[in-house]
């Protein structure tokens, strides 16, 4: 014999909602430990899209009626203002966003929304959805990040002729553009931002129509579902998950945007770390605006940078999230299973991270005050321009490894003296190697060091300056 149709109220009351095969109701404790709606809801404009499309096809394909078609838009088109207007219930006892908007469809106009479902199930709908949702949050992350590279390639060529002791083991090495070392992170952010895209590219494919795991027997037309949702090429061929089975249980796109996620926010440590060490009084190379740090409780003198130094904090969080989610894959065999719930909060943790950590650091980095005099003064403490007298003397015939060693020799007796080594009279340089004349000077001082390094790439003030127009070219596009 078979059962009564439940009702549409029971539907939407029955904790188990999802199927009458169960002949006792999901405890309390499980149904909390099991629902994913208050933290999945978030996916409730993917779900919809995903769904119109569905149904669009389905009617197409003959599968759904005119009138059902007509019936599940004006549905969804009242549940997304309920839910813009804060209106919508939100219920534990039905699971997650799926089953919500669902139920609250057929509320709405009965047996048609019950005909949506068809030819689809929860996993491919959730693979969907998270896809959707992973794609505008893409799009959007390269928008910050482009404002972010924007900022300092502004920072930078306002200091192209700032000069910087560069480090190398955190010793002072040779001397470089503060504009120059900027751009450096241009370059990572850079790289991210194509990472992204690339991540992009792979985000946007179709599940859908995959159903459970084994396909449908419904004449479903996936291809034009893809081309509804934008799942295209950029020849605009649908972009379609080729297995049902790969279809709903593949999270590598989750993985791969967390993997990317995490190297951004490791170039943004980098940075932190920089501009923490740049702040302290033992290097006063710059200054944060005040609207970036907070005071001490108790030592009124303070001024911490606690921004970079929380973004350097929630660097560990978001490798953390890509960390959890490789693990959460490692064991599982295909297709579906109940573990990959847990894949949406790393998740939406990485892009709710990852958003708030650029918009801040795009709009701090226009607030940092450069102290020119303090960076030269340290480059002049470290003999940053030994390698310059080394490449003089190369210049002069001298084979690399014997400048390299009369001029540590000269470094020496310039530390005895208390001096640079440009202010050593050309006597006693002569006394290292006769070839030393007085157009030596001129390659000593630290901007004629950074003048002479004029090639692609390096960091005269010049190439600051062509790069920056290179990147501004580049952003523009972009």
């Amino acid at each position: 014999m078979s059962s009564s149709p439940i009702s549409d109220n029971q539907l939407a009351n029955k904790s188990q909602a999802w199927s009458a095969l169960f002949s006792e109701p999901m405890s309390d404790l499980v149904k909390r430990y099991t629902a994913s709606v208050f933290f999945d809801k978030r996916l409730w404009a993917a779900d919809i899209a995903g769904s119109l499309a569905h149904a669009e096809m389905l009617q197409a394909q003959g599968i759904l009626s005119a009138e059902d078609h007509a019936a599940i838009e004006r549905g969804m088109a009242q549940i997304k203002s309920e839910i813009e207007a804060g209106s919508f219930e939100w219920k534990l006892d039905l699971e997650d966003v799926h089953l919500n908007i669902e139920a609250r469809l057929t509320e709405l106009v009965g047996v048609a929304g019950k005909r949506l479902h068809t030819g689809r199930s929860r996993n491919d709908q959730v693979a969907t959805d998270v896809r959707l949702w992973l794609r505008g949050e893409i799009d959007e992350l390269s928008l910050l990040l482009n404002a972010l590279q924007t900022a300092l390639v502004e920072v930078a060529e306002k200091n192209a002729e700032v000069i910087l002791p560069g480090f190398t083991h955190l010793q002072v090495a040779q001397p470089v553009s503060f504009g120059h070392h900027l751009l450096a992170y241009v370059e990572m952010f850079a790289r991210d931002s194509e990472r992204l895209a690339d991540v992009r590219r792979r985000v946007n494919r179709l599940p859908l129509g995959a159903a459970a795991l084994a396909g449908t027997s419904y004449p479903l037309d996936r291809e034009r579902v893809a081309r509804t949702l934008g799942m295209v090429d950029d020849k605009g061929v649908a972009c379609v998950c080729q297995n049902s089975l790969d279809a709903v249980s593949d999270r590598d796109f989750a993985i791969e945007f967390t993997a990317a996620a995490s190297l951004v926010m490791v170039h943004v440590s980098r940075l932190s770390e920089e501009l923490i060490l740049w702040m302290s009084q033992a290097f006063s190379f710059i200054d944060l605006a005040d609207r970036f740090c907070t005071g001490s409780s108790i030592m009124p003198q303070k001024k911490n940078p606690d921004v970079p130094e929380l973004a350097r904090g929630k660097t560990g969080r978001v490798v953390g999230h890509l960390m959890g989610l490789i693990t959460l894959m490692k064991g599982q065999p295909l297709a579906y299973n109940k573990d990959n719930q847990e894949d949406k909060e790393p998740l939406f943790d990485t892009v709710d991270t990852l958003k708030d950590t650029l918009r801040i650091f795009a709009e701090m980095a226009g607030g940092i005050t450069v102290k020119p005099e303090a960076m030269e003064r340290a480059a002049l403490k470290g003999y940053a321009t030994a390698t310059d007298l080394a490449d003089y003397l190369v210049k002069k015939g001298l084979a690399f490894r014997d400048a390299h060693e009369i001029v540590a020799h000269a470094v020496k007796t310039a530390i005895q003296a208390g001096v640079d080594l440009s202010q050593l009279p050309l006597s006693e340089l002569q006394k290292f190697d006769a070839r030393i004349g007085e157009d030596v000077f001129e390659g000593l001082s630290l901007r004629g060091s950074l003048e002479a390094r004029n090639i692609l790439g390096g960091t005269a003030p010049a190439q600051v300056r062509a790069q920056v127009a290179r990147h501004r070219a580049r952003l523009a596009q972009a």
